[in-house]
Parts: structure tokens; sequence; C-alpha cells
């Protein structure tokens, strides 16, 4: 396996019945590279990207993380293994402070429940990595704000800090975007071209702008399988995904 490919997805089938949600896909995640895979409704995105993170197991195909096969693991195995996962919705502890969120998904990667008695703030290896994680991910200024009470951006920023202290060497980023205003898309694309030097990172999301300004590989889906996979350049440029997904005059 090339060192730089971290995840790999090889003909991932999934089926519903009799319907095919994704049809044979392909897909390889290299460090250094924000990979975005496009589609309308129903092109089996977020069902690609549920098998990668093992939502649930593929009808057929292959997942390797870091060369290993992990196609049967349980999503718990995969992200302490360095898969770390972005929901469409918000999955943060609104109720909790910013820091405590970040503590909570990095204990999940240090776990000690034969210290159950202990204050789980005087652990300093895992606070330590919740406020390196919220650092990083630009919310260091707000550790202390319940995490309820954020912007809706800084609630997006806080879902990746929560995935950055688990300490993951691929992202996978479904729909981060969305609901965003300009600022706080253009500070979230600067958030992703920071963390790609260190990780793989496949986005699914719906504003293309946004894409075509990030992407150093976009993989277009159609009813399920792949048309096309290429740089933004020769994305844009392709006939059949112009035909079928972003239109003739994009």
């Amino acid at each position: 396996m090339n060192a730089d490919v971290l995840l790999r997805g090889r003909e991932l089938t999934r089926r519903w019945g009799g319907l095919v949600a994704v049809d044979k896909v392909s897909i390889e995640l290299r460090r250094g590279q924000v990979h975005a895979v496009i589609g309308t409704n129903g092109a089996g995105k977020s069902t690609l990207i549920n098998m990668l993170s093992g939502e649930f197991p593929p009808s057929a195909g292959e997942v390797e993380l870091l060369g290993q096969d992990i196609t049967q693991w349980p999503q718990p195995r995969r992200a302490r293994a360095g898969l770390g996962r972005s929901y469409q919705r918000n999955t943060i502890y609104p109720s909790f402070d910013v820091l405590e969120n970040c503590r909570l998904a990095a204990q999940a990667l240090h776990q000690r429940p034969w210290q159950w008695w202990r204050d789980a703030r005087r652990f300093d290896d895992t606070m330590g990595l919740a406020r390196e994680a919220a650092r990083r991910a630009g919310l260091d200024g707000v550790l202390d704000r319940q995490a309820g009470l954020l912007s809706h951006g800084q609630k997006r920023q806080l879902e990746i800090a929560m995935c950055l202290a688990t300490q993951p060497q691929v992202l996978l980023l479904d729909e981060p975007l969305a609901g965003m205003g300009a600022e706080e898309t253009d500070r979230m694309l600067a958030l992703m071209a920071e963390l790609k030097a260190g990780h793989a990172i496949l986005l699914v999301e719906h504003d293309m702008d946004a894409v075509f300004r990030i992407a150093d590989l976009i993989t277009v889906m159609v009813n399920g399988a792949v048309i096309a996979t290429g740089t933004p350049d020769a994305v844009r440029n392709d006939a059949g995904v112009r035909t079928a997904y972003l239109g003739e005059d994009h």
C-alpha cells in the first residue's frame, strides 16, 4: 500500500433490498489532500461515508485503514485506530462547555474505567489533547462557553475539534459547511487547508464553490456509481459531469 494512502475503499457496494445505493465504488484518501465527493441527493454520498466510517458494513467490497483490513470493524474500533468523522447534524453536548466536549472525545481514546473515582479533568493527557484540539479548531478563546450557545459555525468547528481530540489520521467530514454564511465558510475552509498537511480528508459537501476552492481531488457520484474522479479543473471540464450534475453553464 502506498504510504500516502491512509484510507482505501475497494469496490464498495451497499444494497437495501433490491436498491443498490452504492455500486462498486473505489476511493483512496491520501495524507495532504482534501478529497471531495459530490453528487445530487440520492447519489450515494452518505451511504459511502457511512461504510467507510463503520456505521454499517458494505454488502460487498473492502475498507483498509493504514494498510489494515477494517471491513468488519465496528465504528468505535475504527475511531481508536485513527478514523475521525463529523456528521450532517451537530453531535455536540450542548449543556457542557467547549473544553468538556473536547475532553469527553479525548477520554474515549484514553479510557480508564479502573479509575472511575478520580476527577476526569485531573488527567493531564486527556486535558492536553482536549485543549490542543480546541486550539487547532480555532476555539481556544471560548473554552468555557456553553456549547449550545456557540454560533452555528463555531458548533461545526467544535465537531471537528472533538474529532481531533481522538488523534485521527483520517477525517471524514459530512457537509461541514451546511448552513454557514460566507465568513464562517471561509473560516472552515482555512481550517481544512491547515489540517490537511497531517491528515487525509474526505469532504462530502453541496457547496460547489467551496468544493472547487478547497479540494485537491473530486469524485462525482450519480445513482450510486462514480462517473468521474480528478482534479477540480478536470472535473469542471468533464462533459459527462456537466451534463449529469454541474450543469452546462457551471
